[in-house]
């Protein structure tokens, strides 16, 4: 049977359940959105407007809940790679938004645009990686509505699977439903395939900000997916225990659903708490803590318990560089929240609290992917071969029989594509190679053989006009 891994009880799931819908209904969040308290009051929400906070009943929470679809597929340009939520797959979405980049000589510096799209050519590259964020923000790349055409132009042409992201606010949309008119087709089939989805961050603990809510506001009727990922940290945004963290990310998913709902009903929805620990020595985010991971489990059970896809963190390390500590530290985050088996495991490829890009970690997390999903396929119970042990009896050994290969080549056993795995005299003979120095010899192999799938001829020239008329237009 496969791994199980527990953390949350049947009890505790409906106990967090029931001291969410008591949070909601009595301090409520705040929402600093004009149309979206507007929406929440004709859906039923109680609002004061004075303080911008909104009640919520339980009755409109159990309702969001129902018209919230449980089974959808994220949509790609590339043939096959359509990813069904809800469906027993678990694809990767790497880490996002560093500003700083490790190099070649180990030596930390600001991200560049050659930065953005090496990494972005590399998980195009990677089949493990199923979604695309921006793993870097470039200094000086604008938010100018221009600029965001651009970006969206070169991410077009460079990745061909789901994309996941935001826009700063309300100003972009008609700009990014053009494009990705002009990339995938018209409405119905973007509203159908599920090519974008929106990442929606709420403020922790209980607010919903006006721009990112406003921005995705401005996309109802196009029926984009949207991925609820508040943040709260254990001991500065977050009560000072797990179980009350799991609460207070829970409701700030479930306020957050009701007026996705409450825009469009049927938009399909991912649970995505990222839950974590404040360092209590200097306040901030401590990604290495074993708490985090069992945070992680404790999002999938309760995404699970409402019968929703989930996208669950993991891999997180406080060390700045690829190492012994961040190893340890991803590992068991990745190990914990891949046995709880989310839909999508957000993490891979960035170091000193996702701040610094590392092109090798991303080949080694990928790896450690492989590692986690094996441990949780457990153990098959469909071949006992009895009859083999029979053969060879007593004093034997097992290599040449067809059960041996076929345990190898079934992936009953799995064989580590990165990392030494032979004796001591061949890793001196070979040079005494280390992890990293092989992982970024297969990233520049990557790097230099992996092609993009091209974009047809009339979407280059449809996002070429947009381009120029955004320049035109908008500065």
């Amino acid at each position: 049977m496969r791994t199980v891994l527990q953390v949350l009880s049947d009890e505790e799931k409906a106990e967090v359940h029931e001291r969410s819908l008591r949070l909601l209904s009595r301090v409520g969040m705040r929402v600093d959105t004009d149309l979206g308290r507007q929406l929440l009051r004709q859906a039923g929400a109680e609002v004061d407007e004075t303080r911008h906070i909104v009640r919520f009943p339980r009755d409109l929470i159990e309702a969001s809940l129902q018209a919230t679809p449980k089974h959808f597929s994220l949509g790609a340009r590339r043939p096959g790679w359509d990813l069904p939520m809800n469906g027993g797959e678990c694809t990767l979405l790497i880490d996002g938004e560093a500003v700083f980049v490790l190099d070649a000589q180990g030596e930390r510096r600001m991200a560049t645009e050659q930065d953005w799209l090496d990494a972005t050519r590399l998980i195009d590259a990677i089949d493990e990686v199923g979604v695309y964020w921006s793993m870097v923000r470039p200094a000086g790349r604008g938010e100018g509505i221009a600029e965001l055409v651009e970006y969206w132009s070169r991410l077009f042409r460079n990745f061909s699977k789901h994309i996941q992201e935001v826009t700063p606010g309300p100003q972009h949309a008609p700009w990014l439903l053009e494009a990705l008119q002009i990339v995938f087709g018209d409405r119905e089939t973007i509203r159908r395939k599920h090519p974008w989805s929106f990442l929606l961050c709420p403020l922790s603990p209980l607010a919903l900000e006006a721009p990112f809510t406003d921005a995705y506001l401005a996309l109802a009727g196009w029926n984009i997916p949207v991925g609820i990922m508040p943040m709260p940290l254990l001991g500065a945004t977050a009560p000072g225990s797990l179980i009350g963290t799991v609460v207070l990310g829970n409701c700030e998913v479930l306020g957050t659903l009701c007026l996705i709902q409450a825009a469009e009903p049927g938009t399909p929805v991912l649970y995505a708490p990222a839950l974590a620990v404040m360092n209590p020595r200097t306040g901030q985010y401590s990604g290495g803590a074993v708490e985090n991971a069992l945070l992680s489990a404790a999002v999938v059970e309760m995404g699970r318990y409402y019968g929703l896809p989930v996208e669950a963190s993991g891999f997180a390390t406080d060390h700045h560089i690829p190492s012994i500590q961040a190893g340890y530290e991803r590992a068991l985050s990745a190990l914990l929240a891949s046995l709880a088996w989310p839909d999508i495991l957000v993490g891979p490829g960035l170091l000193g609290g996702s701040t610094i890009l590392s092109l090798e970690q991303l080949l080694i997390d990928v790896e450690l992917f492989r590692l986690c999903r094996q441990a949780r396929q457990g153990i098959r119970c469909e071949q006992f071969l009895e009859e083999v042990v029979e053969r060879v009896g007593p004093g034997g050994n097992f290599l040449a029989e067809r059960a041996t290969r076929d345990a190898f080549r079934s992936g009953e056993c799995f064989v580590s594509r990165l990392g030494t795995h032979g004796t001591y005299e061949q890793w001196v003979a070979a040079g005494r190679p280390g992890l990293v120095e092989e992982a970024r010899t297969r990233v520049n192999e990557i790097l230099a053989t992996h092609q993009p799938m091209p974009l047809d001829e009339y979407a280059e020239a449809g996002l070429a006009r947009l381009l120029e008329q955004a320049r035109r237009t908008c500065g």
